[in-house]
């Protein structure tokens, strides 16, 4: 009987983090989508200064984390110190600007698609650079996820969401959303490496130092000059509330999606945290198709379902590897 209360009270958090995830992270890409395509006031203008929803993301997390260590913290110490994160600060910086610039020259859907490839620069570089072999199953993967994003980006977009977009230029927003996903790679390599020689660095010191990092970076981009895009910024926000506030909620659901990440890999490990946030990438399309005026084609949605089914072949396989792992160390 006690067994089974354990297991109904670890299928509700289970069933809570998935809830958590996907409700900020899908709000959190329904305020991208609006900030950045939305016209504000009577002049119907833009919000330009997309970077500066990196800066505020930067802030918020920064001071998100610092207030969860001195809740959580045990205060032994020995995490990595905060000045040696200032390298991955810098691609951690670039990477996710890239992203968001990204909106003004594809749709949302498309850029979701887009940065859900990482794993074809890993094996790209894989292969390429150290001779590593990939067995059929992954290149097979790979096939589906590269083939589906091309196609995808050949396929004529709708003229209602080419409308909504600043400047509509596939090659340049593609190429921004893969940029991306280098400079992620080199992020999550440098946090690794941080965790393997200290290893009691928590998920909260991580977030604080690198998104220190990200704030003291963002701020020199954004004000280091007297004609710095940040101030243009501050000055569209005062002058709209609307997009301030769609700025700040945007922040909050970012802050409170890493809790439920920390959480999820946490309570039931990486693979579960990755099976739910592939998931709730192919619901943000949905929303956005549907909430946001995103129209896509039945071949579009075709080239999204070729996506997904390789990123739900590869956490299949992911699995797989694990149970054979788990049977070893039964089996000594």
């Amino acid at each position: 009987m006690e067994a089974h209360g354990g297991g109904l009270r670890r299928i509700l958090v289970l069933a809570f983090c998935v809830a958590g995830i996907w409700s900020a992270y899908i709000y959190q890409g329904v305020l991208q989508e609006n900030v950045s395509t939305k016209r504000f006031g009577p002049r119907q203008e833009r919000f330009e200064h997309l970077a500066f929803l990196n800066l505020a993301q930067n802030v918020v997390c920064l001071i998100w984390s610092f207030i969860m260590i001195k809740i959580w913290s045990s205060g032994n110490g020995g995490g990595a110190p905060w000045w040696t994160y200032w390298s991955a600060g810098i691609t951690n910086t670039i990477g996710p600007a890239m992203g968001i610039q990204a909106l003004k020259y594809i749709s949302y859907p498309a850029q979701v698609l887009a940065k859900s490839s990482k794993m074809i620069p890993v094996m790209l570089m894989g292969t390429l650079v150290y001779g590593i072999r990939y067995t059929f199953p992954e290149y097979l993967c790979t096939f589906l996820v590269a083939g589906g994003i091309s196609t995808f980006a050949l396929l004529k977009t709708s003229s209602k969401t080419i409308s909504k977009l600043a400047n509509p230029n596939a090659p340049l927003g593609y190429g921004l959303c893969f940029l991306n996903l280098a400079f992620d790679g080199f992020t999550n390599a440098t946090q690794d490496s941080l965790k393997a020689r200290y290893p009691k660095t928590s998920a909260w010191d991580i977030m604080l130092g690198m998104n220190l990092w990200g704030t003291i970076y963002n701020v020199i981009y954004m004000f280091g000059w007297p004609h710095a895009s940040g101030f243009e910024a501050v000055r569209f926000c005062q002058q709209h509330p609307e997009a301030a506030w769609d700025i700040f909620l945007y922040c909050c659901c970012g802050a409170v999606g890493q809790n439920f990440i920390f959480l999820t890999i946490s309570r039931f490990g990486s693979l579960a945290n990755t099976t739910i946030t592939t998931t709730r990438k192919f619901v943000s399309i949905v929303v956005s198709s549907l909430l946001s005026g995103n129209p896509l084609s039945t071949k579009q949605w075709g080239c999204v379902f070729m996506v997904f089914s390789g990123l739900s072949y590869q956490i299949y396989l992911k699995w797989q590897k694990l149970q054979r792992l788990q049977k070893k160390r039964k089996a000594m």
